[in-house]
């Protein structure tokens, strides 16, 4: 008599990690979505065109395109063998890298842009928020939006101060600026540093599809990464000093995500030394 094993049983305690990250990232995606609804519902106008449409949906956008990619890294690194990679694998997991770099850019351009946009909003002094109370307006404060109108405009900021953001649809105070400033650049930091730590996992595992296990790049690759990992925790620090910890937790799981797919470089180059 012979005794079946489940797909469980084979999971070794680092691939129930691995899956339970990836689920957890699914799970933030979904926020994120929801995030840029809300976010839509309030600055979203008539004249809108396809660019406004996808730079507010930027970070869902973005989510999906890191998701999808993590994905790929997976197959190529761990799920696949050697003999799998036929030329037509081979030809659609790069054509969704493809897409997923291109979706990558958009960010990175609606994030930058977005940073210019900051350092030329409409400055507006000697005033009080209630002036712009019923006017379609919606204020906002570190990532968070209200509809102004006569009734919270007092509660909402005293400042003397405001700024007019995303296309004059909402308005901050010089607090709410400064906020909207520090988070936007730590926005454009993130993306480009995962740009960077994804180029240098794309060199290292076209190294080792050659069959390389020991190189001054790899060595050099995976303490470049190291940093950059460093960078992106003083990113989610940042954000849960701003009380975003959801963007923080949302952070660490992306690190450990990528660092799985680093343990699966590892691994792949213990075997090539081994052969």
């Amino acid at each position: 008599m012979t005794t079946r094993t489940s797909w469980r049983q084979t999971l070794r305690p680092r691939q129930w990690l691995k899956l339970v990250v990836y689920s957890l990232l699914l799970v933030n995606f979904i926020h994120y979505f929801l995030d840029d609804i809300e976010r839509a519902r309030h600055v979203a106008h008539f004249g809108w065109g396809w660019n406004d449409w996808t730079a507010n949906f930027a970070t869902t956008m973005d989510e999906l395109a890191w998701f999808m990619l993590l994905l790929v890294l997976e197959l190529e690194t761990y799920l696949l063998s050697d003999g799998a990679f036929t030329r037509g694998r081979v030809a659609a997991l790069n054509f969704v890298k493809v897409i997923c770099y291109l979706t990558i850019g958009h960010t990175i351009f609606v994030f930058a842009k977005y940073v210019i946009d900051l350092a030329d909003a409409v400055r507006i002094v000697d005033t009080h928020l209630c002036a712009f109370a019923d006017q379609g307006l919606s204020f906002t404060r570190n990532l968070a939006f209200w509809e102004l109108n006569a009734t919270n405009c007092t509660e909402l900021s005293s400042n003397n101060e405001f700024f007019l953001l995303l296309q004059n649809q909402a308005i901050t105070d010089a607090q709410g600026m400064v906020i909207e400033y520090e988070l936007a650049i730590a926005d454009l930091i993130e993306v480009v540093v995962w740009l960077v730590i994804l180029l240098f996992i794309e060199l290292m595992i076209k190294i080792q599809d050659r069959g390389i296990s020991s190189h001054l790049f790899l060595s050099f690759a995976t303490l470049s990464k190291s940093l950059l990992y460093g960078v992106l925790w003083l990113v989610a620090g940042h954000w849960a000093f701003r009380g975003h910890w959801i963007f923080a937790w949302d952070e660490t799981l992306w690190i450990l995500g990528f660092m799985a797919i680093s343990m699966n470089l590892s691994d792949w180059r213990k075997e090539l030394a081994v052969k």
